[in-house]
């Protein structure tokens, strides 16, 4: 039995497509779809999941840049010394893990979630401390962020077809190159 994922999920897309789906009795029609729902979500898997470390290398990248952007223009801000402080530690280990060629995919996986806590508690913060209105370069940086993260995310996702018209989206490949 080979170990490397890819293999793995070939032979269970085999076995659903082969064995399982004509198994399924066709007057359930709520079944046969579950059961193409499940080869075609393997099928997603499978195309994915060779780019998923560039794709998690992308958001990491991401996210720093957002972060520095952030502390730049919080930096004077009420209120936001503790987030800011939390956010650098962050922002360390993150520079460290994306620098390193030889990171884990786990450690590249952690630092994105601890990266992306630590930007909503700085959001947070300035938002808790400072009057709105004087935070439209905060909400426009975080929107842009937010923008790009949503067209990566559909771009990943886009051959589940729940997109109205595929074709107007980026293929992910060129999203994530960084």
């Amino acid at each position: 039995m080979d170990l490397r994922p890819a293999l793995q999920i070939q032979t269970v897309i085999k076995a659903m497509t082969d064995v399982v789906l004509p198994a399924v009795d066709t007057n359930n029609k709520l079944a046969q779809e579950q059961a193409r729902l499940v080869i075609g979500m393997l099928n997603l898997v499978a195309q994915r999941q060779p780019m998923m470390y560039r794709y998690d290398r992308d958001e990491l990248a991401r996210f720093l840049a957002l972060a520095e952007t952030l502390r730049e223009q919080a930096k004077n801000l009420p209120g936001v010394n503790e987030a800011l402080h939390a956010m650098g530690n962050s922002v360390a280990v993150g520079e460290d893990v994306l620098d390193r060629a030889r990171a884990e995919p786990k450690e590249l996986e952690s630092a994105n979630f601890d990266l992306r806590e630590k930007v909503g508690a700085l959001i947070t913060a300035i938002y808790s401390g400072s009057e709105i209105g004087k935070l439209k370069h905060i909400s426009a940086t975080v929107t842009a962020h937010a923008k790009e993260m949503l067209l990566r995310e559909r771009s990943w996702l886009i051959d589940q077809g729940w997109e109205a018209d595929p074709k107007s989206l980026p293929a992910i490949e060129t999203l994530i190159d960084n």
